[in-house]
């Protein structure tokens, strides 16, 4: 499961984040972003097909034309893997405090995934 990816914030996170099949937390840190403006997408469910295909296009066509510029921050292009949620849940949030971006929910998912296993730890223990 991923909790962001760069595509996430409309191509503004710089994290990618994700419970790792071979265990813990990985985040990838990216090293450059996009540069200019990129259209949203609309609710695919909220749109016909012929206008989310058109947005569709619109951003790739942004996303294409757009520049890559480096992040400048230190961590530009690290990748952490944490044991657990609660190491992770640290590390999003000093990258997010170090200045990358990402969206707030991912902070908010992170603290609930915690506070369910804390419940489930609770009622089994």
């Amino acid at each position: 499961m991923s909790y962001c990816r760069w595509s996430s914030d409309n191509w503004k996170c710089a994290l990618y984040c994700y419970a790792d099949s071979g265990g813990g937390y990985t985040t990838h840190v990216a090293s450059k972003k996009h540069i200019g403006p990129i259209p949203e997408m609309p609710d695919i469910l909220k749109v016909s097909v012929d206008d989310w295909l058109k947005a569709y296009k619109a951003q790739a066509k942004a996303l294409d034309e757009s520049e890559l510029k480096p992040i400048g921050l230190s961590e530009d292009g690290k990748t952490f893997n944490d044991p657990d949620p609660e190491s992770f849940l640290e590390r999003v949030k000093w990258l997010k405090g170090l200045g990358y971006s990402i969206p707030d929910y991912v902070i908010d998912e992170i603290q609930e995934e915690i506070a369910d296993l804390e419940k489930l730890l609770d009622v089994s223990g």
